[in-house]
């Protein structure tokens, strides 16, 4: 099993736990120094490297890959995106699945907030603003948040996808979308749901004739 970009491991450590053999790939030497550090073992492996470009062994080698939690839209050439859903399909076996979890572009723009604002349970006030380019398909948000202990603020942007284009994305990758999920709910994606989780298969290899 695959999880990338793994991030600190919080998932990649708890399958190994559950028994599953996990390979985790990230970009970041800092989050993988900290998923490291939670351990690892046989079971589990931590590489560095870029989802673009996954390592050439790895060729069919996983029954599973994990996109979790929003880690998919970040780069700025939307061909980059197609790329990484290339190299999920290239990496799993035939008949292995890809799941994956994000925004639904359908469900955050029927419910989309250009501001809002909250306070955490030690004080901080922490603020949005939001904007879209509905030509680009990307999210602009601005993050400022104040408390007593810190304050700062950032600035990120995420290209949102249809339930649709995706599922085009991983047919052009050999991935047939086989179950579409309201986020981690087991209930059917519908079309006001700000998050969905697809669930696509490799395609299987052809059999030979005269194979039983």
């Amino acid at each position: 099993m695959l999880d990338v970009p793994c991030g600190q491991g919080r998932h990649a450590h708890l399958l190994a736990e559950a028994g599953f053999d996990v390979d985790g790939l990230d970009y970041s030497v800092d989050l993988l120094e900290r998923a490291k550090r939670r351990g690892t073992g046989p079971r589990l492996r931590y590489t560095r490297g870029d989802m673009r470009r996954l390592p050439a062994r790895w060729t069919r080698r996983f029954d599973a890959v994990l996109n979790l939690f929003t880690s998919f839209g970040f780069f700025i050439d939307p061909n980059d995106d197609a790329r990484v859903i290339q190299e999920f399909a290239r990496v799993l076996k035939p008949g292995g699945v890809l799941v994956w979890h994000g925004g639904s572009r359908d469900g955050v723009m029927a419910k989309f907030l250009g501001r809002d604002w909250w306070q955490t349970a030690d004080g901080t006030i922490v603020a949005h603003e939001r904007t879209f380019d509905p030509l680009s398909g990307t999210l602009h948000i601005r993050s400022v948040f104040r408390g007593k202990r810190r304050s700062g603020e950032r600035e990120h942007r995420i290209r949102l996808y249809t339930p649709t284009r995706l599922a085009e994305l991983c047919a052009d990758a050999g991935l047939v979308v086989e179950q579409a999920f309201d986020g981690f709910d087991d209930r059917p994606l519908r079309r006001r749901s700000s998050e969905m989780l697809l669930v696509a298969r490799k395609e299987p290899l052809p059999r030979r004739r005269g194979s039983r």
